[in-house]
């Protein structure tokens, strides 16, 4: 990368945590802070942890389509101003109702698919696949680092601390976009980083990708469901004092990160990836079960809650390089999209209805309707195809008449290793979908009609 893609991918990628920082710390503590708020009941509080997902179901994609009329900043300092509104709002509210709408508020800022469309804008394709998993690495560090921020602040400040902190730091994500993140001199609507609408049916109807988006769905969904029965077994059932949850979060988010590496490299040097899926959800659904088990042991605790965390790790890595593998030519975009818009709703329903169940069922409940739904997940995992195994590849066009797309589109497809091909006109460009093991790159610079070098 040179100077500006480092400077706007190190600014983006802070804001998306900042963000995601912001939204998470808020889950181990909530629980037990908030059962002072008046006409707080476990259903209540199950929709308040996951209310933030509805409106960022909602509204994921009409803010990146959005952002193509009126300007990627404008859109994400909307989307801030919305969050940090809805942080204050939650924090100075003494009542369960003004705290749902506080988090509805925060999610309304939906600026994820904005913050891709513009590193898009300010990063050449060959540098926008290091940017994107720059920024998916600070997600990753920022769901850890919430679980151990989480109850560091809600012990010395408060829940209502916790939520201004928030505030905070949208404030602060405010002011790096406005000093640190340059404007782009164009905007371009990459298909690998944006949704687009006239994609978004294909997507919808392809099997492959409908299994994985529920998959992040249930995913979602337990982990919000978690952190609403986890913090209340920790300091009632197991004696573990709120102050001192951090340190338990810390020790297990660490290890079980470490422990999920060996298995991605299996999955993806050995070509194992649909092995490695199912085993991580089986292990998910059987740790969620011996949650039920552990009685009043600390360190039981500590081990369930260890595989918990290695096969949610590697899931939430291993997930979004499969859609990236299954996603049709120029339409990655669009399928994170879809991807993004299901993540977030597992959220809200798992907040809702955990709650519910909480209320009416009690912890025990809870645990099983999780167990249950991740078992769901695992036999449609089982039925799905093995992956493709495929990379997405953007070619860079010479000015093609109309007449002759036909041709390229025929002749790049008659390479060894093409699965598809999509010309976009207007951008002199081609997206292929390739397999690495059969396709050469040396293979096109035959073609009169690719601009040498500009393979990525």
């Amino acid at each position: 990368m040179n100077a500006l893609e480092k400077r706007s991918v190190t600014a983006l990628a802070s804001v998306y945590s900042m963000r995601m920082l912001g939204l998470f710390m808020v889950m181990p503590v909530f629980v037990l802070l908030g059962q002072d708020l008046k006409g707080a009941t476990p259903a209540l509080l199950g929709l308040a942890i996951g209310a933030y997902g509805l409106s960022q179901a909602l509204l994921q994609i009409p803010f990146g389509l959005m952002s193509d009329r009126v300007g990627r900043k404008r859109m994400i300092y909307l989307g801030l101003i919305l969050f940090a509104a809805g942080s204050v709002l939650a924090g100075a509210a003494d009542s369960i109702y003004v705290v749902i709408a506080g988090r509805i508020l925060q999610g309304a800022g939906a600026i994820a698919s904005v913050l891709m469309a513009l590193l898009s804008d300010l990063t050449r394709e060959e540098e926008r696949t290091k940017g994107m998993a720059v920024v998916g690495i600070s997600i990753g560090l920022s769901f850890s680092v919430s679980l151990v921020v989480g109850p560091l602040l809600g012990a010395a400040w408060g829940l209502s601390g916790i939520f201004y902190a928030t505030a905070v730091l949208a404030l602060v994500a405010l002011f790096v976009v406005a000093r640190l993140v340059p404007d782009p001199h164009t905007v371009k609507a990459s298909a690998d980083t944006h949704p687009a609408r006239e994609l978004v049916g294909r997507i919808l109807a392809d099997g492959r990708l409908l299994r994985l988006d529920f998959g992040i769905f249930v995913l979602h969904f337990a982990l919000t469901a978690l952190f609403l029965v986890f913090p209340s077994m920790l300091q009632n059932q197991l004696g573990l004092a709120s102050q001192s949850h951090w340190w338990f979060y810390l020790s297990v988010m660490v290890l079980s990160f470490f422990a999920m590496v060996p298995f991605i490299i299996v999955g993806e040097k050995k070509r194992k990836m649909k092995p490695m899926l199912c085993f991580a959800i089986a292990l998910l659904t059987a740790a969620t079960a011996g949650l039920t088990m552990v009685g009043a042991s600390l360190w039981a605790a500590w081990a369930v809650l260890f595989f918990f965390f290695m096969a949610f790790n590697l899931l939430e890595a291993s997930l979004p390089s499969l859609i990236s593998k299954e996603a049709p030519a120029a339409g990655k975009g669009t399928a994170m999209g879809v991807y993004s818009t299901s993540q977030f709703l597992g959220a809200f329903l798992g907040g809702a209805l955990g709650g519910y169940l909480l209320q009416s069922g009690g912890v025990t409940g809870v645990l099983w309707l999780m167990s249950g739904v991740l078992a769901l997940w695992l036999l449609v995992a089982l039925t799905m195809p093995s992956p493709s195994y495929t990379t997405s590849l953007v070619v860079r066009l010479a000015r093609v008449v109309g007449s002759k797309l036909d041709e390229v589109d025929r002749r790049l497809r008659e390479l060894p290793g093409v699965q598809d091909v999509v010309i976009v006109e207007d951008a002199s460009t081609a997206y292929l979908k390739v397999d690495r093991q059969q396709f050469r790159e040396e293979q096109l610079a035959d073609f009169e009609f690719v601009r040498q070098g500009e393979v990525t």
